[in-house]
């Protein structure tokens, strides 16, 4: 029986979904002005790896993960950049699809811009002003009245008298209380024309929060089982989804909120100003994707995660055990044995709040059993409880013979080239030079294997 933590209840809870068989999840995206980075990577992770379990369970999933193609910083980097808007976000778009294809993230079944539903949130915006809860201010903006939705501060736990107002930009003029935030933000002098749009309170532009509560009950309905994203959006952006989603439809918006940790570099938060800000691109320019990939899901998707070298050092070489466990044994293709006691165990985790250190744990035990027992039945558990959480995938040979980070190690060929000619200087029983070769290889990340009958594998360290 599933069990997911629910921010807005900060306890476990057994998930029962509202349409027996049917799950409707919808994560807020990423705003595409600049290259994904870390933690864009670990939203994308994290919840590939929840609608993965959810199908693995037998659930029928309808993922939602939006894209924000419009604010004031695609507006200011496209000026910058001298281009339009939609070419500035098509070409992050690219970059971000191409970022996500390497980590193994599957497409969501949705993945609506916000600037193809601007009409539904003006209906939105509409409703909530029908209902009281929109005013315009004396600046010509749309804002939510925050004070007249009754429960407003659940999800972050905090009383109105606690909180400050939250916004992505800058905090509008003429509200009626510091807490109110823009639903629809009036043209400013010098914004280009296709940040436009005509609505019944002038020319302007959807804010950032109305955007993900309109594509939510467009596309899932107003009112749906899971909502995730990172932890930074718990307050303001989905505490203020829920009084614009509930405060429209007068129903519940969603039963569970799932919310991941933040990423930390060396133990402090990532960012720009510190220097310690880095793209997935980056990361991958000296670490293989499945590498990345397995070092987040290691962890607790709750938990901080510590990003480092020596973090992903270790992930490479934990990783690389395991494709070393399937080097040797073929594994059986029958798929999972669900009442096997290793996938038991594996279950379980999964269940208990999609707790995947305890589920890799169970794939290091099957890795263990193959090299002890060489058991292809073992293999294949192995490789397909892996490949639940999308890890595992490829072939064993291939990976671990992988092309090397960039500018550094040696090509196949070179290192093929120097196992040969230890292979010469052995049989001329130059053993000294037969040793200073290995040596040199494993200096440069080239570990050897030597098997009986004299063929020698080898594989990146």
């Amino acid at each position: 029986m599933l069990r997911i933590h629910n921010t807005l209840l900060r306890d476990k809870q057994v998930f029962a979904p509202i349409e027996p068989g049917l799950v409707r999840m919808y994560v807020c995206g990423m705003t595409v002005y600049d290259y994904c980075h870390l933690g864009h990577a670990r939203v994308l992770v994290v919840f590939d790896m929840v609608a993965r379990w959810l199908r693995a369970s037998g659930y029928r999933v309808v993922y939602v993960r939006n894209i924000t193609d419009i604010d004031d910083k695609i507006i200011r980097r496209a000026q910058e950049n001298g281009e339009t808007i939609r070419a500035l976000t098509d070409r992050y778009i690219a970059y971000m699809h191409e970022d996500a294809a390497a980590l193994g993230v599957q497409k969501p079944d949705h993945e609506p811009r916000a600037t193809r539903y601007v009409a539904a949130m003006q209906r939105m915006i509409g409703a909530l002003e029908k209902g009281g809860y929109a005013y315009v201010a004396s600046n010509r903006d749309v804002c939510y009245s925050v004070r007249k939705f009754e429960g407003y501060g659940r999800l972050s736990g905090k009383s109105l008298e606690d909180l400050r107002a939250g916004e992505r930009v800058d905090v509008a003029e003429g509200k009626h209380d510091p807490l109110d935030f823009v639903l629809w933000k009036h043209a400013k002098a010098g914004e280009p024309d296709e940040a436009k749009w005509e609505s019944p309170w002038g020319s302007g532009r959807p804010g950032w929060h109305i955007e993900c509560s309109a594509m939510g009950s467009e596309l899932l309905g107003p009112h749906f089982d899971i909502h995730g994203g990172g932890q930074d959006l718990q307050f303001p952006h989905h505490e203020n989804e829920i009084a614009q989603s509930e405060g429209a439809h007068g129903c519940r918006f969603v039963n569970y909120w799932m919310h991941n940790g933040f990423v930390r570099v060396d133990d402090e938060k990532m960012s720009k100003s510190l220097g310690n800000f880095f793209t997935i691109r980056e990361v991958l320019k000296q670490y293989d994707a499945e590498v990345v990939r397995f070092f987040i899901l290691r962890a607790h998707y709750r938990s901080p995660l510590n990003y480092s070298d020596a973090h992903l050092d270790d992930a490479r070489g934990a990783l690389t055990r395991l494709y070393t466990a399937l080097k040797g044994t073929a594994a059986d293709a029958a798929g999972v044995d669900w009442s096997e006691p290793h996938a038991t165990r594996f279950r379980q985790a999964m269940d208990d709040d999609f707790s995947t250190p305890e589920a890799i744990a169970v794939l290091f035990e099957l890795a263990n059993e193959v090299n002890r027992t060489q058991s292809t039945r073992a293999a294949g558990q192995l490789k397909a409880l892996a490949g639940v959480l999308g890890l595992l995938e490829r072939d064993p040979v291939a990976y671990l013979q992988g092309a090397p980070a960039a500018g550094e190690g040696l090509d196949m060929a070179g290192i093929e080239s120097r196992i040969e000619a230890r292979l010469a200087a052995k049989q001329a029983r130059n053993y000294a030079e037969a040793d200073r070769i290995r040596a040199e290889l494993l200096r440069g990340g080239i570990v050897l294997e030597d098997k009986p009958g004299g063929a020698t594998e080898w594989r990146r360290a």
